[in-house]
């Protein structure tokens, strides 16, 4: 039988369904996105245009699929269980029994009844799953942790993904070793919570020391890090650890004190500037991204003029910015909510002050050399990474999955350009 995956949200969900699709393979399943016998949609559920696109998407794939067997799971089937039992789906399942896929499918198959399953248990257990490899990235995902404690206060991820809880470091070890040995370059360590990671005493720095071993592991990347886990440990191996990429991505959500407060987050904005200096001074060149919500409640005119100028004295190199999305059931839904106008000017201001700093952050590499892994080809060129996150455009059909080291010659409208100097993995003719 034929299937195809579609993906909404996070670079978790990206694992999961990639473990799907590898475990799917290796039963025997065949992927077609042409009239597959097998719908499988993994949902996202971080804001309310998410928790839309998700359901518009059961929708669309029934309408169109009569006939095929539709599996619909994720963050989103866990926040509204009793809509999506009413959109004509075979297997419904929140975030447990992803890593059973292949066992629900052939169930169904031989009984044709229809299975739903949901826990409400915060207190769960990591759902142990593995990949080999990547077969939609040159970048291998592994996902470390699940689950989140923290309660902010506009956030319904807490109540969809459960507890904290983290996959065994043994298991770690040997999935890195693994996605190596068949070609990936870079990992980047992901979780819900990816900085909480806790087994057997070992922590997220004790994950990056012992990968950063295995030969052939150029880059390790962290999905994101908040604030508050950039221990003293974590800052010595950040300058003492090369293969750890020369980016993090931090949310900020917030530069107004006031708001953060409000926000349940765990830090003001002076230890979040005392601990951004502690890492220029270690990687004074490094990219910090960040995400920014626009319009929480109680966020007046001075305290988003606050989060402006915050922002720019922080210089990070891009800004991830979402208007805030009311979620029924968490502490924020009950505050006064700030007209839907205002909240789009202000989403306008963050947008263009983020494309100011990418600029910025850009330009200081003019000239520079840098390594690119190469990732995709479109029109023209290849495109790829460096350590520091900037995408470079490369001239030509290049083999992709290399090093190359290249220098960057120019910017055109937030593009960044380049020209090879050498390849790092293999001879090539210049």
């Amino acid at each position: 039988m034929t299937f195809k995956i579609i993906t909404l949200g996070c670079k978790v969900n990206t694992y999961e369904s990639e473990f799907m699709l590898e475990n799917l393979l290796r039963s025997g399943y065949i992927y077609s996105e042409e009239k597959p016998d097998i719908i499988i949609i993994n949902t996202c559920s971080v804001t309310n245009m998410a928790d839309k696109k998700s359901k518009k998407m059961v929708r669309r794939a029934r309408r169109e699929n009569k006939d095929a067997i539709l599996v619909v799971a994720g963050c989103s089937t866990q926040n509204a269980k009793e809509e999506y039992e009413n959109m004509g789906i075979d297997i419904l399942i929140g975030n447990s029994k992803k890593s059973k896929i292949v066992e629900l499918i052939s169930n169904y198959q031989k009984t044709h009844e229809p299975y739903n399953y949901f826990t409400q248990n915060r207190d769960l257990d990591f759902e142990n799953m593995t990949v080999e490899k990547f077969t939609t990235h040159t970048r291998a995902f592994i996902k470390i942790q699940d689950g989140c404690n923290n309660f902010c206060s506009y956030c319904i991820i807490p109540y969809v993904r459960g507890n904290i809880r983290s996959k065994k470091f043994a298991d770690v070890f040997k999935e890195a070793e693994v996605l190596v040995a068949n070609g990936h370059k870079e990992i980047v360590l992901t979780g819900i919570h990816t900085g909480s990671y806790h087994n057997e005493d070992k922590d997220l720095s004790d994950v990056i020391s012992a990968i950063a071993k295995i030969p052939g592991l150029k880059r390790i990347r962290i999905s994101s890090i908040e604030i508050t886990e950039l221990n003293d440990k974590f800052l010595h191996l950040l300058e003492t650890e090369p293969k750890i990429a020369n980016h993090l991505h931090i949310p900020l959500q917030s530069g107004s004190d006031t708001v953060l407060k409000r926000m349940n987050r765990k830090y003001d904005t002076t230890y979040f500037k005392e601990k951004i200096a502690q890492i220029r001074k270690i990687r004074p060149d490094i990219s910090l991204t960040t995400d920014c919500i626009v319009g929480h409640p109680y966020e007046t005119r001075e305290c988003f003029q606050e989060y402006v100028n915050f922002c720019k004295e922080m210089a990070f190199s891009k800004l991830h910015v979402f208007p805030f999305s009311k979620r029924n059931g968490t502490a924020s839904a009950l505050m006064p909510e700030i007209n839907e106008e205002e909240k789009r000017k202000r989403v306008h201001v963050l947008l263009a002050l983020s494309n100011a700093l990418e600029h910025d952050y850009e330009k200081k590499f003019l000239g520079e050399k840098l390594e690119v892994i190469t990732e995709e080809y479109i029109n023209g060129y290849t495109t790829g990474f460096t350590s520091n996150y900037l995408k470079v455009y490369l001239k030509g059909e290049l083999k992709l999955n290399q090093v190359y080291e290249c220098v960057i010659d120019k910017l055109d409208d937030n593009l960044v350009y380049g020209h090879i100097l050498t390849c790092l993995n293999e001879e090539i003719k210049l």
